[in-house]
């Protein structure tokens, strides 16, 4: 196995990659959600923090110093050793009746008995010098031993377990790593992904003329990629021609610059040509460059035509409908499962909601049904036709309803959104 790839297991579910091929006997959805997690986890990578965020720790986590690591000052204010008055004095060592301004963070002298918070003393003049005396909102013990200091490992010991294997870091989590003297942290890679969208029909900016059809994958999934754990490192559209897709499978796309050996992907995603009409070129180029085929369709409406391979050198790729509803669903069947595992993610579980209204389901396949809570139930949203994204933009999740449809109260599976995940 090539290290830089995902290696799917050989005990999964291989159909030939034949244009000729008869009807595909289409993959349970459950079974699809397995197949495209059944791959090994990427290597490690060394990263500076500020790129770490979103990412896994592939080894435990332990600081490399007390935290902090000096005491200090949680207040503005003085530094005071002793009963007042005290003398005020420049000094890192302070002896009984003597104080030192001092600002939020700073290093406490030794000797310091607490912090005198600003709001509560006032300096005056004395002979000799200027003293330091406590205000009458200063309660009378002002201020108690150690009071606002920050003691020397307060938060952190070092050597002590931070953050186990396996965590995923938010920003929260960077900056105390930072605090514990790293500069790098160690996490798993980022799958690279390569999206090649298809279609001859499909244009990219302005009002589509009739017959054409508007983009929408080029804008939305490097996004959602990213969403989902993975890093887009190229973007191409390809004619509805077997040789250009194959050599965009091959990662030699006419348009594309990706010569570096970073940009070459783990993972591919195409939209459109999953069918097996004769201008749905994906299985032509998947044999042509003798890919195993190991989903070749799903038991589910919308989306039952994607496709999931593997290439010769490793790379995983994701083959979706043209249809944006549908290819949605796909990726939230085969792309989130497939990015989970390469990044180490433990699997998603499914929710679950109780029904508001029912849903027929007479086709034998698993439907996936954008839906809205409203009252304390699930109901369906409108706009859910397999080429159409405007119920899945107000939508709180999807359901799963199963092959037998789902009655009114009844409890079914709903799949979170990636952009609501986070």
């Amino acid at each position: 196995m090539n290290e830089h790839h995902a290696s799917v297991s050989a005990d999964t579910v291989e159909l030939t990659a034949d244009a000729t091929r008869m009807a595909p006997t289409r993959v349970d959805w459950t079974r699809a959600r397995m197949i495209a997690a059944d791959v090994e986890r990427l290597p490690a990578e060394s990263v500076p923090l500020d790129r770490a965020v979103g990412r896994r720790l592939v080894a435990d986590l332990r600081s490399l110093i007390d935290v902090p690591h000096y005491a200090s000052s949680a207040m503005d204010g003085w530094a005071v050793a002793g009963e007042p008055p005290w003398q005020l004095v420049r000094s890192p060592w302070l002896e009984a009746g003597q104080a030192t301004p001092i600002v939020t963070g700073g290093l406490v002298p030794r000797g310091v008995h607490g912090i005198l918070r600003s709001e509560h003393g006032a300096e005056r003049n004395a002979v000799p010098g200027r003293q330091l005396v406590r205000t009458g909102s200063a309660d009378a013990d002002e201020p108690r031993a150690g009071q606002h200091i920050r003691p020397v490992a307060e938060e952190a010991r070092a050597g002590e377990l931070i953050f186990p294997v396996g965590e995923l870091l938010s920003p929260a989590h960077i900056a105390v790593i930072a605090a514990c003297g790293y500069n790098e942290v160690t996490v798993v890679r980022q799958p690279r992904v390569a999206i090649v969208n298809t279609g001859r029909e499909v244009v990219d900016v302005g009002v589509p003329q009739p017959g054409s059809v508007r983009d929408s994958f080029g804008p939305q999934f490097p996004a959602l990629v990213e969403m989902m754990g993975g890093r887009v490192v190229w973007q191409t559209h390809v004619d509805d021609d077997v040789d250009r897709l194959a050599r965009a499978l091959g990662f030699r796309a006419d348009d594309t610059d990706h010569t570096d050996d970073t940009d070459e992907p783990d993972v591919i995603i195409t939209t459109g040509g999953t069918g097996s009409s004769d201008v749905d070129f994906l299985h032509r180029a998947l044999h042509r460059l003798n890919a195993r085929v190991l989903i070749d369709g799903i038991a589910m409406r919308p989306g039952s035509p994607s496709v999931l391979a593997r290439l010769p050198g490793g790379c995983v790729v994701v083959g979706l409908p043209g249809n944006p509803l549908a290819a949605m669903m796909g990726m939230l069947t085969l792309t989130q499962p497939l990015l989970d595992s390469l990044t180490g993610t433990p699997p998603r579980r499914l929710g679950a909601d109780v029904l508001g209204a029912a849903v027929e389901n007479r086709r034998g396949r698993t439907h996936l049904v954008p839906y809205s809570r409203v009252a304390g139930a699930a109901h369906p949203v409108g706009w859910n036709g397999s080429g159409m994204m405007r119920g899945l933009a107000i939508a709180d999740g999807v359901l799963v309803i199963p092959p037998q449809g789902a009655d009114v109260g009844q409890r079914v599976q709903t799949i979170t959104l990636p952009w609501q995940q986070r």
